[in-house]
């Protein structure tokens, strides 16, 4: 069961961390490859690069949810499981 445990957290974590480097690598290759579309003006004072940042910081607000929400449904159960001998 605890190999279970592991195989189940690795591959959950290299979706996440995945997920977080292309979102993130994503940004800085806009920021760093196309600066006039990163500073189209939205609204007044709230450019496409302000959007975007903001929306990088919620990206990984949502996926630390997504996480602990998995987690609470997945690995809570194996980990009380293997803690009480379970098999």
């Amino acid at each position: 069961m605890l190999e279970t445990l592991a195989r189940m957290r690795g591959r959950m974590a290299l979706l996440i961390s995945a997920a977080v480097i292309v979102i993130y690598f994503g940004f800085i290759l806009l920021i760093a490859f196309n600066k006039p579309a990163m500073g189209t003006i939205v609204t007044p004072g709230l450019s496409t690069g302000i959007l975007l940042g903001a929306l990088v910081i919620l990206a990984t607000w949502l996926l630390t949810w997504f996480y602990a929400a998995w987690a609470n449904r997945h690995v809570d159960d194996l980990v009380r499981r293997i803690r009480g001998g379970e098999r």
